[in-house]
Parts: structure tokens; sequence; C-alpha cells
């Protein structure tokens, strides 16, 4: 039997040296804005995916994954694997997934989302039924969450893995979900402005279910538009009107429940 090769690693002294001693690299993100550098690493005939820690902010983010990753699994979400420390951090090993992220913060000055051939661009781009199977895989992931919990913290096309061939969606970098209700301690919390409930700018607002339901509906609305300027909308009319629900202003006003979402969203579809 093949021995795998994170089996025994529980702390290394340096990343780098050990990612080198268990197999090739063959890929480096270093543009981030999370404070953390991730690998592809080819180690026993396997892709793997490697993403270390050595700064507060990115070892808090990192704890956190852990955390919720104990707490919640979905087929759709991507599955850690395996987590040990280095001298200065933390580091969590995930399967290498086949897949485009839709979105490229860091890239965003080679075309960004309306790039013709952009992943955003090519996946807005594709029959209905298969947005629609995508939307599906990301709501029922955040029902799981919602059991779970815990609540959604960053969530944006950043955190969406298509997968072109087999038409398949799935949610990673999760990093900042937290459980949940909680009070905001910070002028804001991290994350893309497109998807962020106001409430997410306003120190000492609650955070809670409402604030995930406002961010799954600006999902709804950004994926199932033909552009980037949100006025090509491919759904219909009963659709955009739970999307309005979904990211009112008013926490009060939206679905109280990411189940009373989707409820909402399957009776309009």
């Amino acid at each position: 039997m093949t021995t795998h090769p994170f089996h025994d690693v529980t702390h290394v002294a340096t990343l780098g040296a050990a990612l080198d001693r268990l197999g090739t690299v063959f890929q480096k993100f270093e543009e981030r804005d999370s404070d953390c550098i991730s690998y592809g690493l080819l180690a026993s005939g396997q892709r793997w995916f490697v993403k270390g820690a050595s700064t507060p902010q990115g070892i808090s983010s990192l704890r956190r994954a852990v955390s919720f990753h104990q707490n919640v699994s979905h087929s759709a979400i991507v599955h850690l694997m395996y987590s040990f420390t280095t001298d200065d951090g933390l580091v969590l090993v995930y399967p290498w997934l086949s897949g485009e992220v839709l979105y490229h913060p860091t890239l965003s000055r080679h075309g960004g989302r309306a790039a013709p051939d952009s992943p955003m661009a090519r996946f807005r781009a594709q029959p209905l039924p298969r947005i629609h199977a995508a939307l599906e895989s990301i709501l029922s992931a955040h029902l799981v969450v919602e059991e779970a919990g815990f609540v959604a913290v960053d969530l944006y096309d950043g955190c969406m893995l298509y997968d072109f061939d087999e038409h398949r969606m799935m949610l990673c970098d999760l990093d900042e979900y937290r459980a949940g209700p909680f009070v905001l301690n910070a002028d804001r919390l991290p994350g893309s402005t497109r998807y962020m409930a106001p409430e997410e700018f306003a120190r000492g607002s609650l955070i809670d279910i409402r604030t995930t339901v406002f961010a799954l509906g600006r999902a709804l609305r950004l994926l199932l538009d033909a552009g980037d300027e949100e006025k090509q909308w491919r759904g219909t009319p009963e659709q955009l009107e739970v999307v309005r629900t979904a990211t009112a202003t008013s926490p009060g006003r939206r679905f109280p429940s990411v189940r009373s979402l989707v409820d909402a969203w399957q009776a309009a579809a």
C-alpha cells in the first residue's frame, strides 16, 4: 500500500523545504489578498493544494478554516485533508481539484470578469440548465453551512471553482466562514463589495444567517446574468423577485434563513 505523503507530517521548520522533500511543486500562488501562499504539489502520484500562512492574519484565517471544515461537510465544498504547523505558521492540505476559479482579483488587470475568455464570461455563456445546476450546488452547500451554525463571510466568485469539462461547481477558500451569529467588532468584514451586505460595513452590527442570505442572493444575481453590469438577466421575473428579497437593505426584510431562500428559489423556478 502506498504511504500517503502527509501521513506523518505534524510539524516542519519551513514549508518550502518540506514540499521539496515530499514531492514537486508545479504551481505557486503568491498574489493573494489573504496573507497566505498556496502551492500545487505533485506527491505520491497525486496532486494537492497546499496553503500556508505565517502572518497573524493569515494564521487566524487558516485556523477558522480548520474549525469550519471540522463542522461542515458537503460534496460541493472542497474537503480539508490535513493540517500541520511550521516554525512560524500553519499549513492546510486539500486535494487538487480540476476546474477554474471564476474570478481572480489579482488578475483583474488582465481583463477581469468581463474579458471574453475569462472563466466568468465562459461560465455565463453556458446553457441555462448547467448554470442552474451550479447555483443549486451553491445553495445546497449553504443549507449544510446553516445547519452547522455557521455564517458566510467573504463568499464571492473567487471561492467558486467550476469544472468546464465535468460541469461541476465546487466551493473553496471558505476560510472566513465563522460560527454565528456574532457582533462585528471591526469597521468591516473581509470580502468583495459586490457580495457584501450593508451590515458587514458597520461596527457593532449583527452578522447572522440573513447576512448569508444576502451573499447568496448576490451570487444568484451575478451568476445568472450574461454580463458584468447586471443588465442581462437570464432568469425569470419570479426569480429576480426572489433575489430582490434576499438582498434587501434591511436584514429584517430578507428571507429569514437559507432554507426559506432555497424554497422560494425552487418555487420560482
